[in-house]
């Protein structure tokens, strides 16, 4: 890309009125996260009618591809994050090496978890929930789940790559059409070709793979401000070291998600595959929410992350504000039919279940009420995040699934059977919630001391 292009690129980052532009690169974003809710989500429904056990199945394997996505989501938004400040202060050649390196990572770094987690499948399945009635389904699903992981972990940060950058749109075409074709393919493995639960894991596969190369290819058209090569990777530790440091609340976030997915399902397995059921049901929908509020959020990385690197202050702040309000009023809107359909919505995937509609749609409507406060929890971490603050992200992504949920999935059950487990998720986002809320307000008066220090020039809003 020409230097009237970076110029462009810079301009529209640093420059286009705020509203505008956080709907602008958070639209694609948002498609793009609720597309792969949805398909996880046809997941759990094509494979819920092989029955119960089969979709208990789907939520006891969850935990390690968790495992997978908190390892690509550090590399990619620790690498991100760097990128767009590179961008903002104009060191386009720092942003192409970190770039070309954060890939080499992802797809070494899936090979690796693979050969892990084959080499002791059975126990690890086990220790995730997997009752001796799901088991068989787990490990199926799991065999093929696995072999798709360095082409899942590289499309992770090439996704983030091309957002850091705030080309949002490329991002979502290349995720979408994934989703989409997972969507088409599940039904054609699962029932037509007869595969099964094994047939969901094809599909996922193959549409992943499908993803990735068209994320590669934007990658390296004439569209992309960054560009990769071989010639590009980093050998020194210091590279790498940058991106786990600065991508480690992504990966504290995932990776609590594998382990208190992992204590959830334990808890559950007690009250029978039903209830494993109902949880890995909700779990999804819940996501599909929260997806609202991530893909806002994505949006808005590049945003901060540009006109921090630009000392544009004024609009960190416009920024932050704006997301803040857009996440918070989708998310509450998603969050309302949620609540007012949950038996409805239970039903889609295990209609002949009474007791997955009965335990389901109780922690659904609980999850719903609380959901839109994580916009606070959301834009407060991103924002520390993309701006390199790596104490402070890191601290926030232990809070909802670490400091607060873990815990709280321990003690509940004991004084509160079943009933405990219902509410431990939403005790947790409140108080994560409550968490950020001091976080934010101590980096804009920190970071106003600051501009008034070096005298920054503002740009408009």
């Amino acid at each position: 890309m020409d230097e009237s292009k970076k110029l462009k690129q810079y301009n529209l980052m640093t420059k286009t009125p705020m509203v505008r532009l956080i709907l602008r690169l958070s639209a694609p974003t948002i498609v793009s996260m609720m597309i792969s809710s949805i398909y996880n989500m046809a997941d759990t429904f094509f494979v819920s009618q092989l029955g119960t056990s089969a979709s208990g199945a789907v939520g006891v394997v969850f935990p390690l591809t968790a495992v997978l996505q908190a390892v690509g989501f550090m590399i990619g938004s620790g690498a991100g994050s760097r990128i767009s400040i590179y961008l903002g202060e104009g060191k386009s050649e720092e942003a192409d090496k970190t770039a070309s390196s954060a890939l080499f990572a992802s797809v070494l770094s899936g090979i690796v978890i693979a050969l892990l987690f084959k080499l002791y499948l059975v126990p690890v399945l086990c220790f995730v929930g997997a009752t001796e009635t799901i088991l068989p389904y787990a490990e199926s699903y799991a065999n093929y789940i696995l072999i798709g992981f360095p082409v899942m972990c590289a499309s992770f940060v090439l996704n983030h790559l091309l957002r850091c950058q705030g080309k949002t749109a490329l991002s979502m075409i290349g995720i979408s059409t994934g989703g989409i074709l997972n969507i088409i393919l599940d039904p054609i493995f699962i029932f037509t070709f007869k595969m099964g639960i094994a047939g969901a894991a094809i599909a996922t596969v193959l549409s992943q793979a499908i993803s990735l190369a068209i994320l590669l290819i934007f990658l390296l058209s004439k569209y992309s401000v960054i560009k990769v090569s071989l010639k590009k990777i980093s050998w020194k530790f210091s590279m790498y070291w940058m991106i786990i440091r600065i991508g480690a609340p992504s990966f504290l976030r995932q990776g609590l998600a594998s382990i208190s997915s992992s204590l959830l399902n334990n808890r559950v397995a007690v009250y029978g595959d039903s209830a494993v059921a109902a949880f890995s049901i909700v779990g999804r929908v819940s996501f599909l929410i929260m997806a609202v509020m991530l893909g806002v959020g994505q949006g808005f990385q590049p945003v901060v992350g540009y006109n921090y690197g630009a000392r544009n202050y004024k609009r960190v702040r416009s920024a932050y504000k704006v997301t803040l309000m857009i996440g918070c009023a989708m998310m509450a809107a998603a969050a309302c039919l949620c609540f007012i359909f949950a038996p409805g919505i239970m039903a889609i995937f295990r209609p002949d279940d009474p007791e997955v509609i009965r335990i389901g749609s109780f922690v659904l409507r609980l999850q719903s009420v609380v959901l839109p406060l994580m916009s606070v929890t959301v834009s407060t971490n991103m924002l520390h995040q993309s701006l390199a603050k790596s104490k402070e992200s890191t601290f926030l992504a232990l809070t909802r699934q670490g400091l607060y949920f873990i815990p709280l999935i321990i003690i509940l059950p004991s004084l509160f059977g079943l009933f405990g487990i219902q509410i431990a998720q939403s005790i947790s986002d409140v108080l994560s919630m409550l968490t950020a809320v001091p976080f934010a307000v101590r980096f804009f008066r920190t970071m106003k001391r600051e501009e008034v220090a070096i005298g920054t020039q503002t740009g408009p809003l």
